[in-house]
């Protein structure tokens, strides 16, 4: 007979999510189902009742549990972020893979049920530290600074962009003559639209 392994409640928590989390990247949002995620965990259906209650919260943690993911790698992309000049390669391209794993599906899927998010700031400090890049960097230069808003601006186009990408991407795309192979392309086009930003405007430039 074998041995029943007991866990704590966190650490159930955890393993139940991230075999949902799994089970979202290779089938979107459907494929989570109670006993889809017990037969990857090697629990019972009751089991993962128990810590979620019902399918509609353990998708609903699930959105969380991409949030917490999210912000581990913005944190890895923020600590690498020297006193140096930054480069939001990494941060575009951490957002975009985020969503590309079921996410945009997930959050979708729940805002149509009638759920909403109450959380907020997420990207505040990626503002903070690019606005404070750009105020470096145009003291340097002589460029004229943006403000924090054109920042926060630029930021959230990017984060809605990537967020409904995967869902309705193509048809933007294609709505302007522009193919699959087109995505990655466009990922470079908001790199570089960040960078523009972080630069400042030439004094000569700014309208007055």
């Amino acid at each position: 007979m074998a041995t029943r392994v007991r866990r704590n409640p966190d650490d159930a928590r955890r393993m139940i999510l991230e075999a949902a989390s799994r089970l979202l990247a290779a089938g979107g949002p459907a494929a989570v189902q109670v006993r889809a995620v017990a037969a990857e965990v090697g629990v019972s259906d009751a089991a993962v009742n128990h810590h979620f209650g019902t399918r509609d919260r353990l998708l609903e943690s699930l959105l969380r549990f991409g949030g917490t993911k999210l912000k581990a790698e913005l944190h890895a992309v923020l600590d690498a972020w020297t006193d140096g000049p930054i480069d939001p390669a990494e941060l575009v391209h951490a957002l975009a893979a985020l969503y590309a794993d079921g996410y945009a599906e997930l959050a979708l899927a729940l805002h149509r049920s009638g759920w909403r998010d109450t959380g907020s700031g997420l990207l505040d400090e990626v503002v903070d530290r690019l606005h404070a890049q750009a105020l470096r960097h145009c003291a340097a230069t002589g460029r004229t600074p943006p403000a924090r808003e054109a920042v926060q601006l630029t930021v959230a186009g990017l984060h809605q962009a990537v967020a409904t990408d995967p869902v309705l991407g193509s048809e933007f795309r294609r709505s302007v003559g522009l193919d699959e192979t087109a995505r990655e392309r466009m990922l470079d086009w908001w790199v570089e639209i960040l960078r523009t930003t972080v630069a400042g405007q030439d004094p000569d430039s700014t309208p007055g």
